[in-house]
């Protein structure tokens, strides 16, 4: 009898433990979370520094990086690409290197595609592997299926593709067009973020402040499509600006929500996270924020804006 007394204590015990015990493992997840975002806020001021600007977002979908392009609106990779010298990664970064710019290094960027790096990936969520993606849009390299995918995404502001095709620079540029510079791109001047197709916004043009204008944060995805092709997360993490590497703050396409089992947001476009009560958000000075769920929308869409008069407070 008191051996099984015995047992029952321990047996109380333990499972008064183990939701400790998980909680303070999220609360480890979440930090190391909110220190990647830290590192993308470092690494955009380190390459706003170099570069006199902040990373572009690349071109769109059908593209992805090519060092032999350099840094700015003429690069053809996202945000996430731009950021790997910043990142201690010359080494990918420079894989693509052929010197011809007229075409795509097709070989080299199927071996891109399918690099992860641990940085891009919340460990709260998924590891840094390969996963299933769509094949389609492939025009300028052969993308094979099984791709590197990310977790963050760069604040295009408070408009989306889906509402207006005046904020990306569509249809895809001509690589010998952009090398030989007879290519203009579009005009995106209504764009309000940061970082969105072709951008090349410098310190100076967030008249709302740094501090108050969201930068990179975590995405919203659907815990069924972890691990398989879903919108906002089929594409990739080095191709240009699209909704696996950009999002809004759009009052009508932005659905803050932590992922959750079952359940589809009504937008591929909206920041989010695996995290409980907030998702994390870095600035454009490079300070790191969490952001409740709860947040007004209009709040939202004001801190997404670098340019509206509305310098808004984060709750």
């Amino acid at each position: 009898m008191e051996l099984l007394v015995v047992i029952a204590i321990i047996g109380m015990l333990v499972g008064l433990l183990l939701p400790a015990v998980q909680q303070a493992r999220e609360a480890a997840r979440q930090m190391q979370c909110s220190n990647h975002l830290k590192q993308f806020g470092l690494a955009s001021l380190n390459h706003e520094a170099t570069i006199q600007s902040y990373p572009a977002g690349g071109w769109d979908c059908y593209s992805t990086g090519d060092c032999d392009f350099g840094m700015g609106w003429k690069q053809p990779g996202g945000w996430g690409y731009q950021l790997l010298p910043f990142l201690e990664q010359q080494a990918l970064y420079s894989i693509m290197g052929d010197g011809n710019m007229t075409t795509m290094n097709k070989t080299a960027a199927s071996e891109l595609v399918q690099t992860p790096l641990g940085i891009f990936n919340c460990p709260s969520r998924r590891a840094p592997k390969l996963y299933a993606g769509s094949t389609s849009g492939a025009a300028n390299y052969n993308i094979p299926q099984q791709r590197a995918k990310g977790d963050y995404a760069a604040c295009m502001g408070d408009y989306s593709y889906a509402q207006d095709n005046n904020t990306r620079n569509y249809p895809t540029p001509s690589y010998s067009a952009v090398a030989n510079g007879t290519y203009q791109r579009k005009d995106l001047s209504k764009v309000t973020g940061i970082i969105y197709s072709c951008s090349e916004t410098q310190m100076g043009e967030v008249r709302d402040g740094t501090s108050n204008t969201y930068l990179i944060g975590e995405k919203y995805v659907i815990p069924d499509n972890y691990e398989c092709n879903g919108d906002g997360d089929d594409m990739g993490l080095w191709i240009g600006a699209d909704d696996d590497v950009n999002r809004t703050c759009s009052t009508s396409y932005a659905y803050l929500s932590q992922d959750r089992q079952g359940y589809n947001s009504p937008s591929s476009y909206a920041f989010g996270s695996a995290h409980a009560g907030a998702f994390g958000m870095v600035m454009g000075d490079g300070s790191v924020h969490r952001i409740a769920y709860s947040i007004d929308k209009e709040t939202h869409a004001y801190l997404a804006n670098r340019k509206d008069g509305q310098a808004a407070a984060i709750p």
